[in-house]
């Protein structure tokens, strides 16, 4: 094997070990990114539907209470009920996790009942004999409570599982550089490897011919400098042997005369 494809094959198999684990890293790294950041893009989104449910449902009790306190108000406060069911569709929608789709449905229904108390105002109001505010604080507000607290547990169901998400593209991370450290590990073995296998069949072996060289020319010993091999550095080696016995022998036939 020629000097050029032993050196070619040693740095061609460092750089594809490098370019395979970098491919691997950055593949992994792209789909765990891509799959989380979608996950998380409905928490976040989810998040604030359940912001706003609670919004304008709270509006929409304080609008209520606003008209029980004012005797000269008789107006039912106003309420999109289409709203607040498409956001409900949507968290159904965007939810990522099992357990948010029956906190949803939990909502829903809390809302039902909530509705179903609140149309009663027009009656109460027109009644004479039925206290408004009895009936705020003994039938609606419980009613309220119940689903500001599903709503809440909705919000924190989605914050949990936000939480999830976060922690998982956090060990996905982690997960996707593992590649790139296994690939600089073995880089840096095969370079200490090739740097052995230069310092053992090149360095060492031309500075045998430059020692060897060295006494053939300073004291006229005979060349004797020899190694292992096949490639150009042998022949080279072996080139620079037969040169050095010819003059060697020339000196001595010179010395003769």
């Amino acid at each position: 094997m020629k000097l050029k494809t032993k050196l070619t094959l040693s740095l061609s198999a460092i750089a594809v070990v490098l370019l395979i684990s970098s491919i691997i890293s950055v593949m992994e790294y792209s789909r765990m990114s891509s799959y989380v950041s979608d996950m998380i893009a409905d928490n976040i989104n989810s998040i604030n539907v359940a912001r706003k449910l609670a919004d304008v449902t709270n509006k929409y009790n304080l609008d209520i209470l606003a008209v029980i306190g004012d005797d000269n108000v008789s107006a039912q406060p106003e309420y999109d009920a289409d709203v607040f069911m498409s956001y409900c569709d949507s968290l159904r929608r965007s939810a990522s996790g099992r357990d948010i789709v029956p906190l949803a449905d939990a909502v829903e229904y809390s809302y039902s009942a909530y509705m179903l108390t609140s149309l009663e105002l027009g009656e109460v109001l027109k009644s004479d004999f039925i206290d408004s505010r009895a009936w705020y604080f003994e039938r609606l507000q419980p009613r309220f409570s119940r689903l500001r607290s599903d709503i809440d547990a909705l919000s924190e169901e989605i914050y949990r599982e936000l939480s999830m998400n976060s922690a998982t593209f956090e060990r996905g991370f982690y997960r996707s550089i593992i590649p790139g450290i296994v690939a600089v590990g073995v880089g840096l073995l095969l370079v200490v490897m090739l740097l052995f296998f230069l310092m053992f069949y090149y360095v060492n072996p031309i500075y045998s011919m430059l020692d060897g060289l060295t006494a053939y020319r300073t004291v006229g010993k005979k060349y004797t400098c020899s190694f292992e091999g096949d490639d150009q550095l042998s022949e080279l080696n072996d080139g620079v042997k037969e040169l050095a016995n010819e003059n060697l022998q020339l000196r001595k036939r010179v010395l003769n005369r």
